[in-house]
């Protein structure tokens, strides 16, 4: 089960090698250090004991979550999704598990490119053996910061250069501690400003269905429940889902790669 050179976590942690490529480097310990050690006691009874290697490994897992949401596409699709069911009126449909199944496969969908660069320079070297490990979470980070940094802008990125204080003869030497913050703000940005098209013509709606029920006299009718119906006739006969998933995926352009 283990060697003493620790070469048996090595080995094990290829099952998964996707995790070797998102992990921080503070999750590789020093070569030589096994996984689980046995120690066998005076009586024949043996004890097993785990190393900081598998705790510093288990401590960059719960990293992963936020790995996904904020240095790939997530953060922009899930936004703009929720600004247009609150801007339909409707607050449980669609329900919060079926938003975020939509953000992530659309993410997946969006950051293929990156992913197939990752596989090609870095994964499947690394399987080969003809890289380390060092150089092949090096080799996996270029990809994501290519694509975090043609989203990102400009004034965004200066903005956490000069808190950091960091300077940089060109953009590929932005560090990731720098990128990924100005990245964030950035798909903050860009995701309330497409949220706030979409808001206007359903926010129209309603004020045209409050002027009308106001003019009859209707003042006890919520004028939000009578255009329920009328955005989401609206939404339908446009085909929404199409032009919204599409223009998402498209606003990432071709840098995506």
């Amino acid at each position: 089960m283990t060697k003493s050179n620790g070469t048996h976590f090595l080995s094990g942690t290829r099952r998964w090698p996707w995790l070797l490529l998102l992990l921080s480097p503070l999750a590789l310990a020093q070569d030589g250090m096994s996984a689980v050690t046995v120690t066998t006691l005076a009586d024949g009874s043996q004890e097993y004991s785990l190393t900081l290697q598998v705790l510093a490994l288990m401590t960059a897992l719960s990293f992963l979550p936020a790995v996904v949401i904020m240095m790939t596409s997530f953060t922009r699709i899930i936004v703009v999704l929720g600004i247009l069911r609150q801007a339909i009126g409707l607050q449980q449909s669609p329900s919060n598990q079926v938003l975020i199944g939509i953000a992530l496969f659309m993410s997946f969908f969006i950051m293929s490119p990156v992913l197939d660069r990752i596989n090609e320079e870095a994964l499947q070297p690394y399987l080969a053996e003809t890289i380390s490990t060092q150089e092949a979470l090096a080799k996996a980070q270029l990809p994501l910061h290519q694509f975090m940094l043609a989203q990102t802008r400009v004034k965004d990125l200066n903005t956490f250069m000069e808190i950091a204080d960091v300077q940089v003869e060109t953009p590929a030497e932005v560090p990731l501690r720098v990128l990924i913050p100005a990245f964030v703000t950035s798909e903050l940005k860009t995701a309330f400003q497409i949220g706030f098209m979409l808001f206007l013509p359903f926010l129209v709606i309603d004020l045209v269905v409050a002027s009308i029920l106001m003019a009859m006299g209707m003042m006890m009718l919520s004028p939000m429940l009578v255009s329920l119906p009328f955005k989401l006739m609206l939404f339908v006969m446009v085909d929404g889902w199409n032009l919204i998933l599409g223009s998402l995926a498209n606003s990432f352009g071709l840098g995506a790669g």
